[in-house]
């Protein structure tokens, strides 16, 4: 593959300091380093967007490039020439050696989006007998055909008539008509899982699929060993390759699904048709009080397939489908799918942070007014009208991961977005500053989404029990069933707390206190033995480290306590001896610490950043972490683009292009301020 780095599945052996060779860092160094913190800075600040905001690359996951060129030709909607020959481009720069395409860019084959991207090439216009097709057609042939696809993918190349719905396992709409006390009610799953499997719900009740046409046709035999009509897809309906099974069918799950089959071959028309109108009604509100845009990229395509299906002249279609293309991404590999229609509010947030960090914002006012503009602007400030209803959590006071158009609050992105406001806000004279009432509002979003468990999950509260994972039916991804509490989440939303006990006070300062109790007691009990924390939204230790860390300082626990020194050595035992820190995405699916084939800086950032918050800023480990990143430093004051650092579900690898811009900058600055 092409631009791709090592992918990370170099076991190295612990090297610990001892074998970190590090002399003591003279004045003369420190303002080496100071120079790079800074021309670092100018750097961040000469990318920001006209808007005020920051965003990146969010690609990475490689089932959603595959799905939007065949919702392309589902609907009939031209690509560009440019946009076609950059999906094509992506493709193939990701593709393995052995014909495979993986879960994400640098994973291993994975049938799911093997075979979807082989018929988005072939969809695309590449040629069958182009070597690089052939490579994957006998990938798909050994590793035991498409009929091994996970779920997901199953369902769309149903769609696509490459697979008939005998053949699938029943998503009955009819489940979204049951009362919502029952614990297995679809309105208690996370939600993104809920919006994507509501209109999956919706199209399988109608049975949508295109006619077949002589490509598809050479598709199936590409994709098959055997005639397509003669095969039992029935028989199929659990089959999953190796490649994709990293969550196996439970018993209960397999159990269930032949009840619902038996629901399927015997349901009543008039309650199909009452159930889908329910389904329908939410995939309408969730289009209206998102733009269109919903809440993240499949769930976003399936719901164009809906409307396409029920009115392809449709305004509902016509919106829906202009909505993807905000998804789309001009990227270094080839024009791929992002994850989101931006990273803009979060990596704001985090560019701030990183500015005030390195006690340079009296240089950046300009800069920093323009950031504070679109946080401002971003901001949500009214809820979504019957809320409730249609299973949402209150948004007032909160911030997106994106945009306010985008307008689903996140519980840490409110929390970054409140601590950046403040930074600023506090800072300079902002010409139209935030009212006070939404500042309290962004505090009281936070209390609110506050679990039992004390800690904070993504976008509500947690609204069942782990048993529910039991029904997993992905195959591919860990833990989307549940919104769980996180520690990168509940650290995020300590930290905002923290920065809010000074200016309210009353009713609200006591709730603060008690939430951050709470808070503190969640983050302990998810520490390791071995001193470490788990990162659920990133690669993986030195992420949930960093947060766990700072979370519990901001929580009021003394950086003398047995749980921030046992993080600490966890870090240095696991530092490698070039300084710098390296893991492989291998740590999150193995949930165990991976090392990396070679250090990388973001790792390394966030490793320091821990280090010196937990009183080891003037040790020899962060020594050597400060001298690593500025010998990675480029001539330009950015840091070259090494693997892909954020994760989701476990499994998925995904982009975040600005996390080696900004986090260098700011663990530079408080190492170099501690």
């Amino acid at each position: 593959m092409s631009d791709m780095l090592d992918r990370g599945d170099v076991q190295m052996q612990g090297q610990g300091m001892s074998a970190v060779q590090v002399e003591q860092i003279t004045g003369s160094d420190r303002k080496e380093l100071a120079a790079a913190m800074k021309k670092g800075a100018d750097f961040l600040a000469s990318i920001q967007e006209e808007s005020g905001c920051w965003k990146g690359d969010y690609g990475g996951p490689m089932f959603l490039l595959p799905m939007y060129v065949g919702t392309c030709y589902i609907t009939g909607q031209e690509m560009s020439g440019r946009e076609s020959e950059g999906f094509v481009r992506y493709f193939f720069n990701v593709q393995n050696g052995d014909g495979s395409i993986g879960l994400h860019a640098e994973d291993t084959g994975c049938m799911f989006t093997t075979v979807l991207g082989y018929a988005a090439l072939r969809m695309l216009g590449v040629n069958r007998g182009d070597p690089k097709m052939k490579r994957m057609r006998e990938w798909i042939a050994f590793n035991g055909t498409a009929l091994g696809a996970a779920s997901w993918g199953k369902f769309f190349m149903t769609l696509l008539n490459l697979h008939p719905y005998e053949g699938l396992n029943p998503l009955l709409p009819e489940l979204w008509s049951l009362p919502y006390w029952l614990p297995f009610h679809p309105g208690r799953l996370w939600c993104h899982a809920r919006q994507v499997y509501l209109p999956m719900a919706y199209l399988y009740g109608i049975k949508a699929q295109i006619p077949e046409d002589k490509l598809i046709r050479e598709i199936r035999r590409d994709i098959y060993d055997a005639d397509y009509n003669t095969i039992d897809f029935s028989k199929n309906r659990n089959t999953v390759a190796r490649t994709d099974n990293y969550v196996p069918y439970s018993m209960l799950l397999k159990l269930i699904n032949r009840v619902l089959m038996f629901c399927e071959k015997h349901h009543v028309k008039k309650f199909r048709k009452r159930s889908l109108a329910t389904v329908l009604d939410h995939i309408l509100f969730e289009d209206r009080v998102t733009n269109y845009i919903d809440i993240g990229p499949v769930n976003s395509i399936l719901n164009s397939l809906v409307h396409y299906f029920i009115d392809a002249t449709g305004e509902d279609f016509r919106k829906s489908f202009t909505a993807l293309k905000l998804y789309l991404c001009e990227g270094h590999d080839g024009t791929k799918m992002n994850g989101y229609n931006s990273t803009a509010l979060w990596d704001t947030a985090f560019s701030v942070q990183a500015i005030f960090a390195a006690g340079l914002q009296a240089g950046y006012e300009q800069c920093l007014n323009k950031a504070y503009d679109f946080i401002r602007n971003n901001q949500v400030i009214e809820d979504v009208p019957d809320n409730e209803r249609y299973y949402r959590h209150t948004s007032r006071g909160g911030w997106p991961f994106s945009d306010r158009d985008h307008g689903w609050p996140i519980s840490d992105c409110t929390a970054e977005g409140y601590k950046a406001e403040r930074l600023i806000g506090d800072s300079f004279s902002v010409k139209d500053p935030i009212d006070r009432y939404l500042r309290y509002e962004s505090v009281s979003l936070i209390l609110s989404l506050q679990n039992r468990d004390g800690g904070w999950a993504t976008y509500e509260k947690r609204r069942a029990g782990t048993w529910l994972e039991l029904l997993n039916p992905s195959s591919v991804f860990g833990g989307i069933m549940v919104d769980y509490s996180y520690v990168e989440c509940s650290s995020s939303c300590i930290q905002a707390l923290a920065a809010a006990k000074a200016e309210f006070s009353g009713a609200l300062r006591k709730k603060i206190d008690r939430a951050l109790k709470r808070g503190a007691r969640f983050i302990k009990s998810m520490q390791r033995p071995d001193g470490s924390f788990e990162g659920s939204w990133a690669v993986c230790f030195t992420y949930g480290t960093w947060f766990g860390v700072w979370g519990l300082l901001d929580a009021g626990v003394s950086p003398d306590s047995p749980e921030i020194r046992k993080a600490g050595e966890f870090l240095i035992e696991h530092q490698n001896e070039d300084g710098g820190w390296g893991e492989s995405y291998l740590s999150c699916t193995e949930r165990r610490w991976v090392y990396h084939s070679s250090s990388q800086v973001v790792n390394t950032s966030w490793a320091l950043m821990t280090l010196v918050r937990a009183g080891m800023g003037k040790s020899a480990a962060a020594e050597a972490a400060a001298g690593f990143i500025l010998r990675r430093q480029m001539e330009n004051g950015d840091w070259p683009r090494e693997s892909l650092v954020g994760v989701f579900n476990k499994t998925a690898l995904i982009n975040y292009e600005n996390y080696r811009r900004y986090f260098p900058v700011w663990a530079l600055g408080i190492y170099l301020n501690n």
